[in-house]
């Protein structure tokens, strides 16, 4: 059987990776941008998670494999930075899944491995925290108010403010939206992704449970504050592009992500990696076996062409950005093939950290470059956050 890869060890340089995870929150998730989606966050056997999104076209094709609490074996799928706001893990790169990804049950991994990790009440009251990154919460809830419908962007929905206390008696404030207003589980829209629990029967909870102040303190009802809402960006200023011409010096290459790619030498198009089917039968623990396809031209184990994929990091001396340069790009500034420093015995890349000296000498030389700009509307994927409560 081949190997497998622990999540910490995961990089995007290629995809014919294998890891054996758990599912420990899935739901669908719909925006105008991406439509209909899977999310899921996944840990392996050591606790590390990642977050892990099945794009609409693929919805279909693994639904039906995917379930949470479920343990399964992951061969084959990319790996894209994960960045910006609502992050589920620190993990910091995202699975995407590929049409051509195996999905295969396995061993339950431990049912203890639930991920959940709760922070400190006085760092969310203090803003230490990241503010990118989703965190847990576990909490006794001593103060409510009604449920109230209210209007937010132009729709009406459920509304609850709640308060929490810790060990130390100390008060946060938590609002639920949605169905989680009236504690409704469900995963339909982006309301849902969060994972409500009331009194779970877990470690953490009875552990913080055992801490609680023995006041015997009554649960205080308490009315609506007056909520102010504001409306989304509109239309016009959803999409913006613009050119510049930028001067900058290259700091670094990212080798992480690798520097090529494999390319179809008919149509151009980059191949994909398709796993053969008793990839789990062979011996060999370091290789997975599997061929080439290219969709294009639909053959299999097309001829070959390697092409450039640069991922700078370049600075001026305002701040620093990551330029990605493909192949026409890349041959301007290097003045070679891709495939003259590759060599004829390529294959998808195995080493990151193998960047070539024609590579490291592009580092700390000045160019200009003309790019394009492209300003979205803030991304509507919204992830998911476990809040475990206890109720007094």
């Amino acid at each position: 059987m081949a190997a497998i890869t622990l999540v910490s060890d995961l990089k995007p340089f290629k995809t014919m990776w294998k890891i054996r995870v758990k599912i420990i929150r899935l739901w669908k998730q719909y925006s105008a941008a991406g439509g209909l989606t899977i999310e899921m966050v996944l840990i392996d056997y050591n606790g590390v998670k990642i977050n892990a999104s099945v794009k609409k076209d693929l919805v279909n094709q693994f639904d039906s494999f995917l379930s949470q609490g479920s343990s399964n074996i992951l061969i084959n799928f990319s790996l894209n930075p994960s960045c910006g706001s609502y992050q589920t893990t620190i993990h910091p790169y995202i699975i995407g899944f590929l049409s051509t990804i195996r999905v295969r049950s396995c061993d339950d991994l431990p049912d203890a491995l639930i991920g959940f990790e709760p922070v400190n009440c006085r760092d969310i009251l203090n803003s230490t925290l990241n503010t990118d990154y989703l965190v847990d919460v576990i909490g006794q809830i001593v103060e409510l108010t009604p449920i109230e419908v209210v209007s937010a962007n132009g729709k009406e929905t459920h509304k609850l403010t709640v308060e929490l206390r810790n060990e130390k008696d100390e008060r946060l404030p938590m609002v639920l939206w949605g169905n989680f207003a009236t504690y409704e589980r469900s995963v339909l829209n982006a309301y849902n992704v969060s994972d409500v629990e009331l009194n779970p029967l877990t470690p953490e909870v009875e552990a913080f449970a055992s801490l609680l102040p023995k006041d015997e303190l009554a649960l205080a009802i308490v009315e609506a504050k007056p909520l102010a809402l504001t409306t989304g960006v509109g239309d016009k200023n959803d999409f913006l592009v613009e050119q510049c011409i930028v001067m900058c010096t290259i700091a670094a290459i990212e080798s992480d992500m690798g520097w090529y790619y494999l390319s179809c030498k008919v149509c151009s198009k980059k191949v994909l990696n398709v796993p053969n089917d008793n990839i789990d039968e062979q011996g060999d623990e370091d290789e997975m076996g599997f061929h080439y396809y290219c969709v294009k031209c639909k053959v299999k184990n097309p001829r070959l062409m390697p092409r450039y994929k640069l991922h700078l990091v370049v600075l001026d001396n305002t701040g620093n950005s990551k330029f990605l340069l493909f192949d026409a790009i890349a041959m301007q500034i290097l003045n070679h093939l891709c495939n003259e420093l590759t060599g004829s015995n390529f294959e998808e890349m195995q080493d990151p950290e193998d960047i070539l000296l024609a590579l490291k000498d592009l580092v700390g030389k000045n160019y200009l470059f003309k790019i394009g700009i492209e300003r979205l509307a803030l991304r509507e994927r919204i992830f998911s956050t476990r809040m475990a409560l206890t109720r007094s």
